[in-house]
Protein backbone atom coordinates (compact mmCIF):
# COMPACT_ATOMS: atom_id res chain seq x y z
CA UNK A 1 0.00 0.00 0.00
CA UNK A 2 1.37 3.36 -1.00
CA UNK A 3 1.66 6.35 1.32
CA UNK A 4 -0.90 8.11 -0.88
CA UNK A 5 -3.44 5.29 -0.36
CA UNK A 6 -2.86 5.39 3.40
CA UNK A 7 -3.51 9.15 3.34
CA UNK A 8 -6.67 8.71 1.28
CA UNK A 9 -7.96 5.94 3.57
CA UNK A 10 -7.47 8.24 6.54
CA UNK A 11 -9.32 11.06 4.76
CA UNK A 12 -12.21 8.71 3.95
CA UNK A 13 -12.37 7.46 7.54
CA UNK A 14 -12.43 11.08 8.72
CA UNK A 15 -15.27 11.70 6.26
CA UNK A 16 -17.50 8.96 7.70
CA UNK A 17 -16.59 9.95 11.25
CA UNK A 18 -17.52 13.57 10.45
CA UNK A 19 -20.86 12.33 9.10
CA UNK A 20 -21.55 10.54 12.40
CA UNK A 21 -20.42 13.43 14.61
CA UNK A 22 -22.27 16.14 12.71
CA UNK A 23 -25.39 13.97 12.52
CA UNK A 24 -25.27 13.36 16.27
CA UNK A 25 -25.06 17.13 16.79
CA UNK A 26 -27.94 17.69 14.32
CA UNK A 27 -25.76 19.95 12.18
CA UNK A 28 -27.61 18.92 9.05
CA UNK A 29 -26.46 21.88 6.95
CA UNK A 30 -22.88 20.72 7.59
CA UNK A 31 -23.73 17.04 7.04
CA UNK A 32 -25.03 17.62 3.52
CA UNK A 33 -21.75 19.29 2.51
CA UNK A 34 -20.00 15.96 3.07
CA UNK A 35 -21.90 14.76 0.00
CA UNK A 36 -21.67 15.72 -3.67
CA UNK A 37 -24.25 18.11 -5.06
CA UNK A 38 -25.83 15.25 -7.05
CA UNK A 39 -25.66 12.69 -4.25
CA UNK A 40 -28.03 9.76 -3.88
CA UNK A 41 -28.82 8.34 -0.42
CA UNK A 42 -31.04 5.29 0.03
CA UNK A 43 -32.07 3.49 3.22
CA UNK A 44 -33.15 -0.12 3.53
CA UNK A 45 -34.92 -1.81 6.43
CA UNK A 46 -35.07 -5.61 6.38
CA UNK A 47 -33.89 -5.51 2.76
CA UNK A 48 -36.73 -3.25 1.61
CA UNK A 49 -36.20 0.32 0.43
CA UNK A 50 -37.37 2.72 3.15
CA UNK A 51 -36.56 5.94 1.33
CA UNK A 52 -34.35 7.59 -1.23
CA UNK A 53 -33.15 11.17 -1.59
CA UNK A 54 -31.31 12.78 -4.47
CA UNK A 55 -29.24 15.93 -4.20
CA UNK A 56 -28.15 18.02 -1.24
CA UNK A 57 -31.28 20.18 -1.10
CA UNK A 58 -33.64 17.22 -0.83
CA UNK A 59 -31.28 15.51 1.61
CA UNK A 60 -31.21 18.55 3.89
CA UNK A 61 -35.01 18.77 3.91
CA UNK A 62 -35.49 15.07 4.66
CA UNK A 63 -32.70 14.89 7.26
CA UNK A 64 -34.00 17.99 9.07
CA UNK A 65 -37.48 16.48 9.11
CA UNK A 66 -36.16 13.28 10.65
CA UNK A 67 -33.99 15.13 13.18
CA UNK A 68 -37.00 17.14 14.36
CA UNK A 69 -38.45 13.94 15.87
CA UNK A 70 -35.22 12.90 17.62
CA UNK A 71 -34.15 14.23 21.01
CA UNK A 72 -30.71 12.59 21.03
CA UNK A 73 -28.50 10.74 18.54
CA UNK A 74 -25.43 8.69 19.42
CA UNK A 75 -23.34 6.98 16.74
CA UNK A 76 -20.42 4.62 17.10
CA UNK A 77 -18.54 3.76 13.90
CA UNK A 78 -16.89 0.39 13.44
CA UNK A 79 -15.05 -1.23 10.56
CA UNK A 80 -14.33 0.76 7.42
CA UNK A 81 -13.02 -1.01 4.33
CA UNK A 82 -12.22 0.96 1.18
CA UNK A 83 -11.03 0.33 -2.36
CA UNK A 84 -9.36 3.31 -4.02
CA UNK A 85 -9.22 3.92 -7.77
CA UNK A 86 -7.46 7.26 -8.32
CA UNK A 87 -10.07 9.97 -7.61
CA UNK A 88 -12.92 7.56 -6.81
CA UNK A 89 -13.34 4.94 -4.13
CA UNK A 90 -15.87 2.52 -2.71
CA UNK A 91 -16.31 1.69 0.92
CA UNK A 92 -18.20 -0.41 3.43
CA UNK A 93 -18.60 0.81 6.97
CA UNK A 94 -20.57 -0.31 9.98
CA UNK A 95 -22.21 1.76 12.70
CA UNK A 96 -24.31 1.46 15.84
CA UNK A 97 -26.80 4.30 15.97
CA UNK A 98 -28.94 5.06 18.99
CA UNK A 99 -31.81 7.54 18.86
CA UNK A 100 -34.03 8.79 21.64
CA UNK A 101 -37.47 10.05 20.72
CA UNK A 102 -40.20 11.16 23.09
CA UNK A 103 -43.55 10.10 21.65
CA UNK A 104 -46.37 10.60 24.14
CA UNK A 105 -43.92 11.93 26.73
CA UNK A 106 -41.98 8.64 27.05
CA UNK A 107 -38.31 8.32 26.15
CA UNK A 108 -38.01 5.60 23.51
CA UNK A 109 -34.57 4.29 22.54
CA UNK A 110 -34.16 2.98 19.00
CA UNK A 111 -30.96 0.99 18.52
CA UNK A 112 -29.82 0.36 14.93
CA UNK A 113 -27.01 -1.81 13.55
CA UNK A 114 -26.20 -0.35 10.14
CA UNK A 115 -24.03 -1.25 7.18
CA UNK A 116 -23.23 1.58 4.76
CA UNK A 117 -22.15 0.93 1.17
CA UNK A 118 -20.55 4.11 -0.15
CA UNK A 119 -19.17 5.53 -3.36
CA UNK A 120 -16.73 8.39 -2.85
CA UNK A 121 -15.28 10.95 -5.22
CA UNK A 122 -12.50 13.49 -4.83
CA UNK A 123 -13.64 16.92 -6.03
CA UNK A 124 -11.37 19.95 -5.87
CA UNK A 125 -8.97 18.06 -3.60
CA UNK A 126 -11.69 17.04 -1.12
CA UNK A 127 -13.26 13.60 -0.68
CA UNK A 128 -17.07 13.51 -0.65
CA UNK A 129 -19.76 10.85 -0.53
CA UNK A 130 -21.41 10.49 -3.95
CA UNK A 131 -23.73 7.60 -3.12
CA UNK A 132 -24.68 6.01 0.19
CA UNK A 133 -26.88 3.01 0.84
CA UNK A 134 -27.71 2.43 4.50
CA UNK A 135 -28.82 -1.09 5.43
CA UNK A 136 -30.54 -1.13 8.82
CA UNK A 137 -29.89 -4.77 9.70
CA UNK A 138 -30.85 -5.05 13.37
CA UNK A 139 -33.41 -2.76 14.96
CA UNK A 140 -34.48 -2.70 18.59
CA UNK A 141 -36.81 -0.27 20.33
CA UNK A 142 -37.57 0.01 24.01
CA UNK A 143 -38.97 2.50 26.48
CA UNK A 144 -36.30 3.89 28.79
CA UNK A 145 -36.99 3.85 32.48
CA UNK A 146 -35.80 6.48 34.93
Amino acid sequence: MTKENVRIKEELRNLIDAYALLSDEKKIADVVHLFTEDTVYESYINGTSAGKVSGRKEMEKVFNGHASFVKTYFTLNGQHIVQIDEDTATGISFAQIKMIREPEGKSVLSDYSVRYDDKYVCQDGRWLIKERSGYFILIEERVLRG
